[in-house]
């Protein structure tokens, strides 16, 4: 449920309740190279869990062996490739121990990495390698069953580093042709591009740099071997440019130079030294400037500044962590040590006025119950009612939040919730990033819709994710049809989240699976590496599900049975 605005009396509440976040780390993310090639396996337990199923994208199929030890899964990346990343997601019946290795021929192999402890779950393994085949074999079971995997990833490619690398350009100074600071991109400054911050950037100035050529330069303090270079480019981006080493920073030697750049991510493999590293663009995709939300420069030497650690990669299913069963006594408001009322009118064009729990009660029943009914509230102010023609807020509604409370990067989250349903009501369950209220706007903070639903769609429930570069409408998901009125009973909502990727479920069955690689290289910033909080409201009106009408039947109820987080 995108918000373009803050609710004032909730930014003065919690404002005093946040200290500021460590920095976001987006992680560079090499290149997925084995979807959907050719794979063979020692043995599949049936025609149902085909070795084929480990590598088709599906988080909902697996490959499943016989049970016995040994059992090998071999992968055909169809060429020889530099290899930095191996992910496997194991179903139940995982490994304790196993090998990754890799091959030139399918016959001479190297380890790239042994365990004897293996825990299941989502594994992430970071390798140094190459081949063009690539085996997991698995010599002991954890299970009396087989081994079985939901997706065996392996990335790489032209876009990995040399043994040693490490990221020079975190928190360097830069220089720039020109840049923008103004309210259409407040403070795109050089400095932004190193940040290692996916929701910042920098871009040329408006009235001066929309020009070629154009140039950004980071200083890396001293001499470097430099190697890898990735540029997360904006809309604004390059088609023709240099890549460029100096050690004076005025004589230049070009490491890279095309003129097809395709925008995106571009993750370039380049050779040279030099203590200082430019982009230096000669031909402009559009008719605006140049902008990068991060330029990465990777190599030995140097005078690196270590960034923030990523947060702990979770393990799936993982161990419940917070929860809310939701078993007070009927009228009682939402547990306060878990929860805060927003109050106030709504964002987006909404009607309500969210009230302080007056529409948030539990029901004796192990439930919470957020309410819309027809109530106007004195002295508000609100879009125009279609209904009765007035500004005053005509509806209420409830809205909570675990900000302050409680936050988390990664893991699995689920909500048992009967949705509301009829013209003009949305429902929503979904998270948004907890630097937004240490100043931190949004998109930029980033939002996760695991849920949402409009009556109008009765049918459909919608996952959506929010950042800088796609937001509001233009947001990545898809809705989920399933065949009949959402409204109709409890359905469990969830995601499972990690640095690589999203899953979204209903019920247990997974729909929609979103790829962090996939959203790099095709629509921007990855911004969902940092801490989280929860939110459930009941809106009426709005952008997305239009006004009540003559239809609109209230009161109308959201009824959650609850909330959990497992990491």
């Amino acid at each position: 449920m995108p918000r373009t605005r803050v609710l004032a009396v909730l930014v003065l509440t919690l404002a005093a309740l946040f200290t500021a976040p460590a920095a976001p780390v987006a992680q560079a993310a090499p290149v997925l190279l084995s979807q959907g090639r050719p794979v063979t396996a020692s043995s599949a337990e049936s025609a149902a869990f085909p070795a084929s199923a480990a590598v088709d994208g599906d988080p909902g199929t697996r490959w499943s062996s016989a049970f016995g030890d040994p059992q090998t899964l071999q992968v055909d990346l169809g060429s020889t490739q530099q290899l930095s990343q191996v992910v496997l997601n194991w179903e139940a019946a995982y490994a304790k121990a196993f090998t990754i290795q890799a091959s030139a021929d399918g016959t001479t192999w190297t380890s790239l990495y042994s365990t004897t402890t293996g825990a299941g779950g989502t594994q992430t393994l970071n390798v140094t390698g190459s081949g063009r085949y690539v085996r997991l074999t698995g010599t002991q079971r954890a299970t009396q069953y087989g081994y079985s995997l939901w997706e065996f990833q392996v990335y790489g490619g032209s876009g990995t580093t040399q043994p040693g690398d490490v990221l020079l350009s975190y928190g360097k100074s830069g220089t720039a042709s020109s840049y923008q600071d103004d309210g259409a991109c407040p403070g795109c400054l050089p400095a932004k591009a190193f940040d290692r911050d996916p929701a910042t950037r920098w871009a040329t100035s408006a009235t001066t740099g929309w020009v070629d050529p154009g140039w950004i330069t980071v200083d890396l303090g001293a001499s470097a071997a430099i190697h890898q270079v990735v540029l997360q480019w904006d809309p604004a981006y390059a088609v023709a440019y240099q890549i460029q080493v100096s050690n004076d920073n005025a004589n230049w030697t070009s490491l890279y130079s095309t003129t097809t750049g395709k925008g995106f991510k571009e993750t370039l493999t380049v050779n040279g030294s030099g203590r200082y590293v430019r982009m230096y663009g000669t031909a402009r995709s559009n008719g605006y400037g140049y902008s990068l939300w991060g330029f990465d420069v990777y190599g030995t030497g140097g005078s690196p500044t270590t960034p923030p650690p990523a947060p702990p990669a979770p393990h799936f299913p993982g161990t419940l962590v917070w929860s809310d069963e939701f078993n007070g006594a009927a009228g009682a408001n939402p547990d306060a040590s878990k929860w805060t009322a927003e109050t106030g009118p709504g964002v987006n064009n909404e009607l309500e006025y969210y009230t302080n729990n007056n529409n948030a009660k539990q029901d004796g029943r192990g439930n919470l119950v957020i309410q819309v009914r027809r109530e106007a509230t004195p002295g508000s102010a609100c879009p125009r009612d279609p209904i009765s023609g007035s500004t005053t807020c005509q509806y209420t509604s409830g809205r909570i939040n675990t900000a302050g409370k409680f936050s988390f990067t990664y893991g699995h989250v689920e909500a048992n919730i009967k949705v509301s349903g009829t013209q003009g009501l949305w429902p929503a369950f979904w998270l948004l990033g907890a630097n937004f209220f240490s100043g931190t706007p949004w998109p930029n903070c980033g939002e996760i819709d695991i849920m949402e639903h409009v009556g109008k769609s009765p049918n459909l429930a919608y996952s959506t994710i929010h950042a800088p570069a796609y937001n509001g409408a233009g947001g990545i998901g898809a809705p989920l049809d399933l065949g009949q009125d959402v409204s109709a009973g409890f359905h469990r909502f969830g995601m499972d989240w990690d640095a690589t990727h999203m899953t979204f479920s209903v019920d247990g069955n997974a729909f929609e699976t979103i790829n962090r690689d996939t959203v790099e290289s095709t629509r921007g910033p990855w911004v969902y590496d940092h801490p989280f909080f929860l939110i459930l409201n009941n809106a009426i009106g709005g952008d997305f599900p239009g006004p009540p009408g003559a239809g609109t039947v209230l009161p109308q109820d959201m009824v959650i049975d609850y909330v959990r987080v497992y990491q």
